[in-house]
């Protein structure tokens, strides 16, 4: 006989009725405790805990949960909403708030997918970082604590996210003590995005995250055109966060960073703004698979943007890809077509899209054409993609290499498959892309049908030294 949940009191305060929420949530997906352990990071004892408010509930769980039942941000509400009323309870009575977030518990219960190698950390089990796992449902970029991460031995996903201190706005109002702010935070984007081409983005997304803080502070004192300025680069900075955020896996952060900078994108009134991050989002709707909304998001971009601009090629090309996504050939081949043609006649204003040329938007149709079941084509425009490749763009690389390799096992040569596919591991191992660990995962799927095939073993083996194992 099945043991009868303990009663939740949501009336004993907000951490209670937030997970008297989790648990209503639950049974309405029909989903016990450990069915729901079974799509997050935490085990079923660990989450019964959350449901009866006596461990703390980060962040991250209630963005891995919220996505996990499928409730559409119900969770990540309830959740600010618990946090408002514990500081607000916390100011008032001066007393101890049970579960407030950051509370550091007098001990450590078991975490998700205990194991001896979890041990040795002195850090709480609600700092987590999104990481490469191994799971029933195959690789999938979830929440971990950190400290389970950092005795698995992959400290490089471990340490290279640390948290930022909380900030100190360094500027009290625009034209304060130091010179020319706007233009500061403007060279502050351009180094990190130089770094983040050296260091990969688990070492820039946290110092972009306090940076926008800081630029969020600053920009709520200022006023006229000061206020204007400071609100585009706000923009730039989220657009830019959502980006990172999408290459270390975190799709929730991505869509949040990215979802913010359109809304502010309106408010600035730049229409070519608007219509880069509207490609921004086609391309992240596409990433994850969402296809109905990649191509709608990409005809609102060719909306958008000027006529006879680059802009305007950028939101064809990924119309073009969202066809293809909807198994569309001939309106996809025909957008890419269109795509170079306009290219020829953009305007060349070196603002957006500097980096588009006729070899990127190749690369794309590349990707379209694997996407459509076209591999052979497929497989020769990603070898003409990473022959023209500059030297210094290793992630992309990576990315094509993957992407190459699935052609090659969709024309049945595994062999080649597994060689072209150890290639993208290793940078894989160098930068943390999730775009291309993403890749790679389901290279994995298709290669363990071959498990005897040459080279396979060694490309299993490989990618699995790079990914968290749960259950060690």
């Amino acid at each position: 006989m099945a043991q009868r949940p303990n009663e939740l009191t949501p009336e004993a305060g907000p951490w209670h009725r937030w997970g008297c929420d989790l648990r209503k949530a639950r049974e309405a997906r029909g989903m016990s405790l450990s069915a729901l352990s079974a799509r997050v990071t935490y085990n079923a004892s660990y989450l019964a805990k959350f449901e009866r408010a006596e461990r703390p509930v980060p962040r991250h769980a209630a963005v891995a949960l919220d996505a996990a039942l499928d409730v559409c941000g119900v969770l990540l509400r309830s959740w600010d909403v618990a946090v408002q009323e514990a500081e607000a309870g916390a100011r008032t009575s001066r007393g101890h708030v049970a579960n407030q977030p950051g509370h550091v518990a007098s001990s450590v219960d078991t975490l998700a997918f205990p194991g001896p190698r979890q041990a040795g950390s002195l850090e709480d089990d609600t700092d987590t970082v999104v990481v490469p796992c191994r799971t029933p449902e195959g690789i999938r970029f979830v929440p971990v604590p950190r400290r389970a991460v950092l005795a698995s031995g992959l400290v490089g996903l471990a340490a290279a996210s640390l948290p930022v201190p909380a900030f100190a706005a360094p500027y009290s109002s625009v034209g304060s003590s130091t010179p020319a702010p706007i233009e500061h935070f403007a060279q502050v984007r351009r180094v990190l995005i130089q770094t983040d081409n050296l260091m990969g983005p688990r070492t820039v997304l946290p110092a972009i995250t306090q940076k926008l803080g800081e630029l969020t502070a600053l920009r709520r004192k200022a006023r006229g055109k000061d206020a204007e300025r400071l609100l585009e680069l706000e923009t730039r900075f989220e657009e830019l966060a959502g980006w990172l955020a999408q290459d270390i896996g975190d799709e929730r952060a991505a869509y949040a960073h990215t979802a913010r900078a359109l809304d502010d994108s309106h408010i600035t009134g730049d229409p070519e703004l608007t219509a880069y991050i509207l490609g921004r989002k086609a391309q992240l709707a596409a990433d994850l698979g969402h296809r109905s909304d990649a191509l709608g998001l990409a005809t609102a971009a060719r909306r958008t943007a000027p006529t006879g601009s680059r802009l305007e090629v950028i939101a064809v090309m990924h119309q073009a890809h969202g066809h293809s996504l909807l198994g569309e050939k001939l309106e996809a081949l025909r957008g890419y077509d269109e795509a170079l043609l306009l290219l020829d006649r953009a305007n060349q204003d070196g603002v957006w899209g500097s980096w588009l040329d006729s070899a990127y938007i190749r690369t794309a149709r590349a990707r379209s054409l694997a996407d459509l079941g076209q591999h052979e084509q497929a497989v020769a425009g990603f070898r003409d993609a990473l022959e023209t490749l500059p030297a210094g763009y290793r992630r992309d690389r990576g990315v094509y290499l993957a992407r190459a390799a699935r052609s090659h096992a969709g024309v049945g040569d595994i062999e080649q498959a597994a060689v072209v596919g150890l290639e993208a591991v290793q940078i894989a191992a160098e930068t943390g892309s999730a775009r291309i660990i993403d890749q790679l995962g389901l290279l994995d799927a298709t290669l363990a049908a071959a498990p005897s095939a040459p080279g396979v073993r060694e490309f299993r083996s490989s990618l699995d030294r790079i990914l968290y194992h749960p259950a060690q």
